[in-house]
């Protein structure tokens, strides 16, 4: 019986053992799971902001071509310039550039603010 103790608890030492690798390999593929999804989707969000910026930048100036092509005359001989409908990657693009404007101009405020208060404080 004394014998059977000693194996079953070499046994329970060896699973601990066992499930405590698993339980740290686990983690370990967590964490660079986690890295590599993180790197994935800043590389992905920042290849979508660069292609929409370069659509929309190559998209104005295709307008501006298109825009003075399509000017046309009246009968009075003024030039009347016909509207074009925006596309939705264009309003995505607009709207893009609305909100970093916005984020960008909340920073700037931080700062300043920021730069303010320590200047006060020196003066103090």
């Amino acid at each position: 019986m004394a014998y059977q103790d000693i194996e079953r608890k070499k046994l329970v030492e060896t699973s601990e053992r066992h499930k405590l690798e698993l339980t740290n390999e686990l983690n370990g593929i967590g964490i660079k799971s986690d890295k590599l999804l993180t790197n994935a989707l800043i590389i992905g969000g920042s290849l979508a902001f660069t292609y929409l910026l370069v659509s929309q930048l190559t998209n104005e100036v295709k307008k501006s071509k298109k825009s003075k092509a399509q000017k046309a005359q009246s009968e009075d001989g003024f030039e009347i310039e016909e509207e074009e409908e925006a596309t939705l990657f264009s309003q995505l693009g607009a709207k893009l550039v609305d909100q970093a404007t916005l984020f960008l101009l909340d920073i700037a405020k931080e700062k300043l603010s920021e730069y303010i208060q320590s200047k006060k404080r020196e003066n103090s």
